[in-house]
């Protein structure tokens, strides 16, 4: 099993929590993590700085596919960004809690 962190990013919690529960409820994801950020990036030719919240869901490889659709499904964003992380080193155990969390 190959455990990986993907990380998108929403323009509200309220939104962010809507991703995060979705996923947790479809078995998609054992954990979910919000973290609130200031984003600087360029979109459409201009520099753009918003706060956002930040999350990182960890699941295993085979879902990426699944989450990244469950995204895409609840996202308010043209293009969310959908990143995928792998873990390489982690404990058996946290291995062991994504998997039996995860479908």
């Amino acid at each position: 099993m190959n455990a990986v962190i993907i990380q998108t990013t929403c323009g509200s919690r309220e939104e962010a929590k809507i991703i995060a529960r979705a996923l947790i409820e479809n078995k998609l994801a054992a954990c979910v993590q919000l973290s609130e950020i200031e984003s600087f990036y360029r979109w459409n030719n201009e520099f753009c700085s918003d706060n956002e919240t930040l999350l990182n869901i960890k699941t295993i490889k085979e879902n990426f596919e699944k989450v990244k659709r469950k995204i895409k499904e609840l996202h308010s964003y043209d293009l969310p960004e959908i990143i995928q992380l792998d873990i390489t080193n982690t404990s058996e155990e946290y291995l062991n809690f994504i998997k039996g969390n995860t479908i």
